[in-house]
């Protein structure tokens, strides 16, 4: 796949220059998303752009796991419970969006005296000037698909109309997540809504997605003639639009009254050669005797209700954890239907990247975006698993802190992102924060190190200020001990004193029971440290690290798209 680096803005203060060069496709981002479509992404750049923004998130977006009282949130991963919330900063963004005028200004004029300065309002306000961009970045012939739920898609859409215009909007389609759900007091809720918008209705590009047809609609209208070819007669005519077109007399046969041929002349002709029109007793043509192959058929044309993909269930080989993970099926649906081969995705929320690794396999070029370190590192496992893809080889990774200085910004900016970030560089994953529970741990990595043997873990604290002593080491060998884990890791910003090496160094080692490796049982780890790639000792074997559940391993497809075929099963 050739790299495309046409799309990249390169204005002053454009992110530093990684070792290896220039940012070539495919591309994951952290950062706002806002400002990464404003400062890097050229006008008319993307084929295709799908999103699936956060709901119910935190209204200073920069702050995604921080509860009302300033503490972390019961879930790290469950970045969408927390609720946006009216205040300074969604005040701000909407009076800058309202300032500049059109119909989008029009559009929250109008939602402000509908809802008030309420939590939808700001979630709309967020919303409005991250749509106007991305219908900058699409290409005339573009498409977006923005994935909602009913409770904002109506909003949504009115929002929808106002960046991109009425006579762009293409479907709202109605996708069935689950087959029932028991609401109180109404019907249950159980799909999601896409709402499909083109760039330019003229110029838009769409290839016809077809479906497997269902046992009862083959049962029904197929059947086998004499050398057992499965067929079905369709008709040969269509209402009249008036003119002479069409009303042609063939084989002693006319269309009915206010009926013409659906064919020209020839091409009837040309059935009629091929023994594919059925006669009547009297040798002439029958209206509805045009004979269709079942093998020639590429089944049935979506429409806008999918009820034939579901969700990624609690035991899909797919699932990865994180908490609004759609599978890859809706996502390949969407890049089929949407885009060719080379051409350009583009997901500015991707969470743990299902749309990412949906183009990758569909040999689609790529840009992802999130603003959790978190997602970021879900996205790197995911296409080293699935794909067999490594950051800094295969693709990009911008806006990660590259050398010590960085990340003490980081640190100093966004203690929590710091967190993850540096957790990240060793495999681990961020500790789920209870009330009353996991006290002084900040991550996990899980490992197996014998055959057949139980779930080992390591535990590891991270500590992004200056005032670190000894009784931080002390504190771990707690945790160890408590938690029965097999290692501790402190990870610091800043060099270990001599007190705290010597209380590491008392802590012992972990015997691996299958090799009787030794690894220090208490280890220190700078951030200088894991930049360099001096990663965590510990029994080191193919596979060792089960810390994130692996994606299915996909190859690549091969030559043109394939249609799905068709099936002789019942649907779902």
């Amino acid at each position: 796949m050739k790299s495309n680096t046409s799309i990249f803005c390169g204005k002053e203060g454009s992110y530093p220059q990684s070792k290896i060069g220039y940012y070539a496709m495919n591309t994951l981002y952290y950062g706002d998303n806002l400002d990464v479509l404003r400062r890097y992404i050229r006008d008319e750049t993307i084929d295709l752009i799908y999103l699936d923004p956060p709901f119910n998130s935190n209204a200073t977006y920069n702050v995604l796991f921080a509860e009302q009282d300033g503490t972390r949130a019961a879930a790290q991963i469950k970045a969408f419970e927390d609720t946006w919330r009216w205040d300074q900063e969604a005040a701000r963004s909407w009076e800058e969006t309202v300032d500049q005028g059109g119909k989008v200004a029009d559009a929250l004029v109008a939602f402000r005296t509908l809802l008030g300065e309420s939590n939808m309002l700001a979630y709309l306000s967020m919303m409005a000037p991250r749509l106007v961009e991305l219908r900058r970045v699409l290409k005339p012939a573009g498409s977006i698909y923005l994935h909602c739920d009913p409770t904002a898609s109506h909003y949504l859409k009115l929002l929808m109309d106002a960046v991109f215009g009425v006579r762009n909007y293409r479907n709202e389609i109605s996708w069935k997540r689950t087959n029932a759900h028991n609401d109180p007091k109404r019907f249950g809720r159980i799909h999601d809504v896409l709402l499909f918008y083109s760039k330019d209705a003229q110029q838009v590009k769409f290839n016809p997605v077809y479906l497997p047809y269902s046992r009862s609609y083959l049962s029904a209208e197929f059947r086998q003639d004499e050398n057992g070819r499965w067929y079905k007669c369709e008709d040969l005519t269509a209402p009249w639009h008036g003119g002479e077109g069409g009303r042609f007399q063939f084989h002693g046969r006319r269309p009915g009254a206010n009926r013409m041929w659906r064919l020209s002349k020839e091409a009837m002709e040309s059935l009629w050669q091929q023994g594919r029109i059925k006669c009547g007793d009297d040798g002439k043509p029958l209206l509805r005797g045009h004979i269709v192959y079942l093998d020639e058929k590429r089944g049935m044309p979506a429409q806008d209700w999918w009820d034939d993909l579901l969700r990624v269930g609690n035991t899909s080989s797919e699932r990865l954890g994180y908490p609004t993970q759609k599978p890859e099926a809706l996502l390949e649906r969407i890049i089929r239907a949407s885009s060719n081969e080379g051409d350009i995705v583009l997901d500015p929320f991707c969470g743990c990247g299902t749309a990412i690794a949906a183009a990758q396999k569909l040999r689609r070029q790529w840009i992802g975006i999130d603003i959790t370190h978190l997602a970021i590192n879900l996205i790197k496992h995911r296409l080293l698993h699935a794909h067999g893809l490594e950051a800094g080889k295969d693709y990009q990774v911008i806006g990660e802190p590259v050398d010590v200085s960085a990340a003490r910004q980081l640190a100093q900016e966004d203690p929590f992102q710091f967190q993850s970030w540096a957790l990240g560089l060793v495999g681990a994953r961020v500790t789920e924060q209870k009330k009353g529970s996991d006290k002084g741990i900040d991550g996990r990595l899980y490992f197996h190190d014998e055959p057949k043997g139980k779930t080992k873990q390591i535990i590891f604290s991270v500590k992004a200020g200056q005032n670190i002593s000894v009784a931080h080491v002390r504190d771990l060998r707690g945790v160890i001990e408590r938690e029965k884990a097999e290692i501790g890791v402190l990870i610091t910003m800043e060099e270990p004193t001599q007190p705290m090496k010597s209380e590491a160094a008392a802590g012992g080692f972990y015997t691996a029971p299958f090799t009787q490796s030794k690894h220090p049982r208490i280890q220190l780890r700078t951030i200088r440290e894991l930049l360099d790639g001096k990663g965590v000792d510990y029994p080191a074997r193919a596979g060792a690290n089960v810390t994130y559940k692996k994606a299915p391993r996909h190859e690549r497809e091969q030559g043109v798209q394939q249609q799905l075929p068709v099936t002789y099963e019942d649907e779902e």
